[in-house]
């Protein structure tokens, strides 16, 4: 035995790169989160205020953007390229509060949830004693926006007569959007029905019996049925149908709240796009990260100006400034190279995800230009290959991130990826052209996608899809 140097080749993650996939992953809240933070923590990183909007990251002219809100089919600023200068920005939660000037943005926004507008409604049309019922009301409103506690313990909860709690349910049913407060569907639906018709609105003659004693039978489409017991013709309760299915919402709290099965605390919110894709001027895709301007990050210019200053020749430094001990080195130093570490990490995530985004664009070009019948098969490996990547570098770089389309539309990076989306539609296009008399059932759609299409696919996999688009099955879409 003895011992020998040997030289010997060794993979180590070194911890920039540690940190740069750090960076990567993250969503675009989550990065404001980040560099927030090391902001506070790093007195040598500075970020430039510069005023733009907070969705699609374009300048502001005033306090509103031209392209989120005019009609302009491309941004107001110049398209991204790897060779940008450090990135520009702002800091997203600095706002003027104090200034009263419409700003859509604010607006769009603000934590408003459904709760709140009523509340504020719901006070100017009731006296104050009975603020604190309306309240209680509003509090037991479900996710559908039905009243889910019998209303004579919002009564005894509030400490009020079960009338002064009727007068109050009324006043919260008065305010739009219409049918919050309903028991069920069929009170809801014929609350609606009722505001319209104070509104001068037409009604169909037998919308509101049919409504009222017939809805099962209505929503299974057994028109006959329905027809037969209030006798009355088949094709006035398919137009009745048709004006209900038009006109009324079974759901209240959906038309105001934005979250899933509108929930009533959530805040409405605006999705922000995290890169866009647009058409220039010779009508050519062209691909910008909004990072590139939301974010304006640098070395502080003191702490720039005392770096220059260790690297000239100590008499220089000493004619320039005090002298300065070895801590105070040794501090300038350390955040300088955190500064200048953090915002090379910062472009290296936007130059990765402009590169991604610049393949997936060259990919799905058919679907850009034409819809979603044409999104191809594409999968993160495939990605990778083309720009010399790790599958599981594009898998960070895009999820919980979404893409601008030139539509105005903002999707989610999963929708390129997703082999599936164009059967689905195939399968919608199916459904839609059935005879509504005798629908398609699941294993029909299957044989007509092998026959017509080319597309195998087990039953049950069709009835996932059709689920998925929140289309009903064969025996509830038929109509008798």
């Amino acid at each position: 035995m003895d011992i020998r140097l040997l030289p010997q080749q060794q993979l180590k993650v070194t911890p920039k790169q540690i940190a740069a996939n750090y960076i990567l992953q993250l969503s675009s809240i989550e990065l404001q989160e980040v560099i927030d933070q090391e902001l506070v923590e790093n007195p040598a990183l500075d970020l430039e205020e510069v005023q733009v909007c907070p969705l699609c990251g374009g300048e502001l002219q005033g306090r509103v953007c031209v392209r989120c809100f005019g009609t302009g089919s491309k941004p107001t600023h110049t398209p991204y390229t790897q060779e940008d200068e450090p990135l520009e920005g702002t800091n997203l939660s600095v706002r003027d509060e104090d200034d009263e000037e419409f700003d859509p943005i604010a607006r769009a926004e603000a934590e408003t949830t459904l709760a709140e507008y009523l509340n504020w409604n719901v006070r100017v049309l009731l006296p104050k004693r009975l603020h604190t019922v309306a309240e209680e009301i509003i509090g037991d409103l479900n996710d559908l926006g039905y009243l889910a506690v019998p209303l004579e313990e919002v009564a005894a909860a509030a400490g009020v007569s079960v009338a002064d709690a009727e007068r109050a349910l009324d006043a919260v049913r008065s305010v739009e959007p219409w049918g919050l407060g309903a028991r069920d569907t069929r009170e809801c639906l014929l609350i609606q029905m009722d505001r319209l018709a104070e509104l001068g609105e037409e009604v169909p003659p037998h919308a509101r019996s049919i409504v009222a004693d017939h809805l099962r039978e209505l929503g299974e489409h057994k028109f006959g049925d329905v027809a037969q017991a209030l006798r009355i013709s088949r094709e006035e309760v398919q137009g009745a149908w048709e004006w209900v299915k038009a006109n009324l919402n079974p759901y209240p709290a959906n038309a105001f709240a934005a979250g899933p099965a509108g929930d009533l605390a959530g805040q409405r919110s605006a999705l922000r796009p995290d890169v866009l894709i647009f058409k220039n001027e010779e009508n050519e895709f062209e691909v910008e990260v909004v990072e590139s301007r939301r974010f304006s990050l640098r070395v502080n210019p003191v702490y720039r100006q005392l770096v220059g200053q260790l690297q000239t020749a100590r008499a220089s430094v000493a004619s320039a400034a005090p002298e300065m001990n070895d801590q105070e080195r040794q501090h300038i130093r350390e955040y300088v190279t955190r500064a200048k570490f953090f915002i090379d990490n910062i472009n290296q995530r936007r130059q990765t995800m402009g590169r991604i985004t610049q393949v997936i664009v060259e990919c799905q070009r058919e679907f850009l230009e034409h819809g979603i019948q044409h999104l191809r098969a594409l999968t993160r490996a495939e990605v990778g290959e083309r720009i010399g990547m790790h599958e599981s570098t594009v898998s960070r770089a895009t999820a919980g991130k979404f893409v601008l389309l030139p539509s105005g539309q903002v999707v989610p990076f999963s929708l390129f990826f997703t082999a599936s989306l164009g059967v689905k539609d195939v399968i919608k296009n199916i459904i839609d052209a059935e005879d509504r008399s005798r629908p398609f059932s699941d294993q029909e759609i299957v044989e007509k996608l092998r026959e017509e299409h080319g597309i195998r696919l087990a039953r049950r996999t069709v009835a996932k899809y059709r689920e998925e688009l929140q289309i009903l099955p064969a025996r509830l879409r038929k109509q008798s």
